[in-house]
C-alpha cells in the first residue's frame, strides 16, 4: 500500500485512455458513507479526497481502492472543462462469489485507512481501456460483461497487492469503537445518525444513549453546534469565504449555513469576513 496523502506524481506522466464516465456494479449512493468497495479510476481532471484523517490528491490517471464500511468525500475540479471516472463497485455478493471461485484466503490485518493506493503499473490503464468496447450510451458496461471485467479487474488488483484480500474478503461489520474519537474526527460529515451508530459498532439507542453520557448533548444538536465553532474558526483565523466553508463542514446548502450561523454568532458569516478583509 501505497500513502498519496504526501505524495506528487514526481513529474511522470502517465497515458489515459479516452474514455467517457463509467460505473460497474450495483448502483451507489452519493452519500459520504461507503457501504461497498469502490475502485475509482480518474481519467481527466483533479480530486481532493477526505475521510477524517487526511487529504489525498488525485490527479488524471490515478486510481486507488475505497473501503467500505468508511466515511469520505471529495470535491473535485475539472481539467480542460472535462471531468472523467470509472467506478467499479465491489459489492460483498460478488466478492464471495469471487472468493470461493479463486480460493483467496485472508491473512495479517492490513493498515488503516480509506484511500488504498497503489504503485503506478501499465495493468490498470490497459484495464481501463479495455472497457471502451463495452460501453453503451448510458455509461454502463453491457450486463453481460460486466462481472467478468470485475472479475478481471479484482485479479489484477490482487496481484498488485495481495494484502488487499485481508480487505475485501472481510465480510463482519464494525466492531464497537471509541465514540469520542470517532466523533471528533467525522462530525464533518453530513450522514445520518444510524450510519454514524453502525460504524462506532452500536445500535441506534445506544449510540445515542451513550453520546449524551459522554458529551453531555444530544448528538443532532452538538454536531451543528461543532460545525459552526469550526466553520467561524475557518472565517475569522483562516479568512475562508462561507462559501468554501459551509460544505466542507457537512451543510447541505449556504442558506441554511448562514441562517444557523447568526443565530449562534449573532452576525452573518459574511460579515465576519468583510470586517476581517476591510
Amino acid at each position: 500500500m501505497v500513502d498519496r496523502s504526501k505524495l506528487k506524481l514526481s513529474g511522470i506522466q502517465y497515458a489515459t485512455p479516452e474514455i467517457k464516465s463509467c460505473y460497474i456494479g450495483p448502483e451507489i449512493s452519493d452519500e459520504q458513507f461507503i457501504p461497498e468497495h469502490i475502485f475509482f479510476f480518474l481519467a481527466k481532471g483533479f480530486v481532493e479526497g477526505y475521510d477524517g484523517h487526511k487529504k489525498y490528491a488525485m490527479h488524471s490517471g490515478d486510481y486507488c481502492l475505497l473501503r467500505k464500511n468508511n466515511l469520505a468525500r471529495y470535491a473535485k475540479q475539472k481539467e480542460n472543462d472535462q471531468f472523467e471516472k470509472v467506478v467499479v463497485v465491489f459489492d460483498e455478493p460478488f466478492l464471495k462469489d469471487f472468493q470461493k471461485k479463486h480460493a483467496f484466503k485472508t491473512g495479517a490485518r492490513y493498515a488503516e485507512g480509506t484511500f488504498v493506493f497503489f504503485e503506478k503499473t501499465d495493468l490498470i490503464p490497459n484495464f481501463i481501456r479495455s472497457l471502451v468496447p463495452y460501453y453503451q450510451r448510458d455509461g454502463q458496461i453491457d450486463d453481460r460483461f460486466r462481472d467478468v471485467k470485475r472479475e478481471e479487474l479484482l485479479l489484477i488488483l490482487l496481484q498488485l497487492d495481495s494484502g488487499l484480500a485481508n480487505i475485501l474478503f472481510d465480510f463482519s461489520i464494525p466492531q464497537k469503537i471509541d465514540l469520542k474519537a470517532f466523533m471528533l474526527q467525522h462530525y464533518r460529515f453530513n450522514v445520518s445518525l444510524e450510519r454514524l451508530a453502525f460504524l462506532t459498532g452500536r445500535s441506534l439507542s445506544t449510540f445515542k444513549r451513550e453520546f449524551v453520557q459522554l458529551f453531555k448533548d444530544t448528538p443532532g444538536h452538538w454536531i451543528q453546534q461543532k460545525r459552526l465553532q469550526e466553520a467561524h474558526f475557518q472565517i475569522q483565523q483562516k479568512k475562508r469565504k462561507p462559501t468554501e466553508v459551509y460544505l466542507d463542514l457537512g451543510f447541505e446548502d449556504l442558506s441554511h449555513f448562514s441562517f444557523a450561523f447568526k443565530k449562534k454568532f449573532g452576525v452573518a458569516p459574511s460579515k465576519i469576513l468583510r470586517k476581517i478583509t476591510t
